[in-house]
């Protein structure tokens, strides 16, 4: 069931958050914010997919059908705190249509 919070104007001091803070513990307006953008449906989600533990992770994309495979992208990374940004900053885009640099 998709959620009925959308991201508010009041949700932008989260960005910030976030681009400090990646990967750990966040506050509870972070929080709220990335359950509502992980919580998409999963049909056509970009996620992390571990390449190699620790070392390298690469996009894929969800086919949204229980037992199909995700589809790998070419982007590659070697660091998980520049991977979750990436997809913060997509994820962000694809529900208010603001780019983040």
């Amino acid at each position: 069931m998709p959620s009925s919070y959308k991201i508010q104007p009041e949700d932008r001091p989260f960005i910030e958050e976030m681009r400090k803070t990646p990967v750990g513990h966040h506050s509870p307006g972070l929080n709220r914010v990335l359950t509502l953008l992980r919580g998409e449906p999963t049909e056509g989600k970009e996620v992390l997919v571990i390449e190699e533990p620790h070392k390298k992770w690469r996009l894929g994309i969800c086919a949204g059908e229980r037992g199909t495979p995700i589809r790998l992208t070419k982007k590659v990374f070697d660091d998980l705190e520049e991977a979750e940004w990436y997809v913060f900053k997509r994820r962000w885009k694809k529900h208010t249509g603001e780019t983040i640099r």
